[in-house]
């Protein structure tokens, strides 16, 4: 069992939220409400003349999917889904806390943990996220402001709405099997969140080694289950909106965004909570390989994202091919520059900055890389989001306000957590080994 005299001067710390804290996450929330509410007055009063110059662009360039004349006004339709993007965007980094816990457990690693506690609080978000999941789900479905293949009539034959290639599809995009996969896959990650931690918790309390046992046999688990329920729901959340487009990598694709986003922001806690004066005996070691984990996956994205693109490419198939001529010069050049910005936030950035050893155990270009990486896959899954759902109708303004306000409500929850158990945890086997990690 370990113990606190195993461990010479290492003590217990406990994260003091103070009321200056709690107030920079609320006037987050409240800028980005300002922001929001800005975004829809701009919108509204300019939705006729959005309305006439989209019109054309969208019934001939988007033909296949309901267009910014259809369903819900302009400045609504916009807000609904940039609630989806940005919830999709930050339950996926949530539940990548608790992937990564799963992952140190299996494979017996000891250098993260004295960085547990900080994943571990990364995970809160996963049943806020999983709830507003169904319900902003639910408001797309009024107008089908997200998915085009929930328009009432397009999979029966002799409607007026009516798409064969949709209906093909019917047994897997129906609203039944669909909600039944959405509520089952949050409740899978929300139980094996709550257990993980749950199990953590009584550690710290009772000590012994059971419970990393027990850890490592539910965290392999997990792990099965979550590489199959993270790749349809990358189908279901995000694939589905281009609902005539298909690719086979578009899983790991999905993954591979939300794995680097997840890996990104717990480095920046890491780094803000030393900076803070906690975490005292994290060292430049740790922080080395979480550097490392960034820049091998960044790497891996890159890979994902060239392989996907290179073989729809040269494939040069109509129902491949639309998904990138579509943001790559379509609807009048709107999303061109995300799209090599995306690049170049996303990959070359990190991969330059992060090439030599030293920028890894470098707090200051850790903190500037992860930063960026955020913000990189947040545009990300807006490419992925929004030409299929606003063709040239998208903007900035409303989605900003709502990244802030869920930014700051995820900050809340996530400090909440960290501050309810020790952030060392002073029970775990291995906690000597990460005491004196080094690389």
């Amino acid at each position: 069992m370990a113990t606190l005299t195993q461990h010479e001067g290492v003590t217990a710390e406990y994260l003091e939220i103070s009321a200056g804290t709690r107030k920079k996450f609320m006037m987050i929330i409240l800028a980005g409400v300002l922001l929001l509410v800005t975004g829809l007055i701009v919108a509204y009063f300019n939705i006729g003349a959005e309305h006439a110059e989209g019109a054309a662009g969208a019934h001939g360039a988007a033909a296949g999917h309901a267009g910014g004349h259809h369903g819900s006004p302009l400045w609504l339709k916009r807000l609904i889904v940039s609630l989806w993007h940005n919830n999709v965007f930050f339950t996926g980094v949530s539940v990548v806390g608790t992937v990564f816990m799963a992952i140190q457990y299996v494979a017996y690693a000891g250098w993260s943990v004295l960085i547990k506690r900080v994943y571990e609080a990364l995970s809160a978000w996963v049943i806020p996220g999983g709830v507003l999941m169904v319900i902003i789900f639910c408001l797309g479905l009024i107008n089908n402001d997200i998915f085009h293949w929930t328009v009432p009539g397009i999979m029966e034959k002799g409607s007026e709405t009516y798409d064969a290639i949709i209906a093909g599809k019917s047994g897997f995009l129906n609203m039944p099997f669909y909600l039944f996969r959405m509520v089952l896959f949050i409740a899978i990650w929300a139980f094996f969140t709550k257990k993980l931690r749950d199990l953590s918790l009584a550690e710290d309390l009772n000590g012994g080694t059971e419970y990393f046992h027990k850890c490592i046999n539910v965290s392999a688990l997990f792990l099965v289950l979550f590489a199959v329920s993270s790749s349809i729901a990358a189908w279901d959340w995000v694939m589905s909106v281009d609902v005539h487009w298909f690719s086979t990598m578009f899983g790991w694709y999905v993954f591979a965004s939300w794995w680097v986003s997840g890996i990104a922001a717990t480095t920046l806690c890491t780094i803000l909570l030393k900076d803070a004066g906690y975490l005292r005996w994290v060292k430049a070691g740790h922080l080395h390989d979480l550097g490392k984990f960034m820049f091998g996956f960044s790497i891996f994205w890159t890979y994902v994202w060239f392989s996907q693109f290179m073989l729809i490419w040269y494939a040069n198939l109509p129902e491949e091919s639309v998904y990138f001529n579509q943001r790559l010069g379509g609807f009048n050049n709107q999303y061109t520059w995300l799209f090599f910005f995306n690049l170049i936030i996303n990959f070359a950035f990190p991969f330059l900055v992060l090439m030599t050893r030293d920028a890894k155990r470098q707090m200051i270009m850790l903190k500037i890389v992860t930063v960026a990486i955020l913000i990189g896959h947040w545009f990300d899954f807006y490419l992925m989001i929004m030409p299929a759902t606003m063709q040239e109708n998208n903007g900035f303004i409303i989605e900003f306000g709502v990244a802030l306000v869920f930014l700051g409500s995820f900050l809340l929850l996530m400090t909440k957590r960290l501050s309810q158990a020790s952030l060392v945890p002073l029970h775990h086997p291995f906690l000597d080994e990460s005491l004196h990690h080094t690389t």
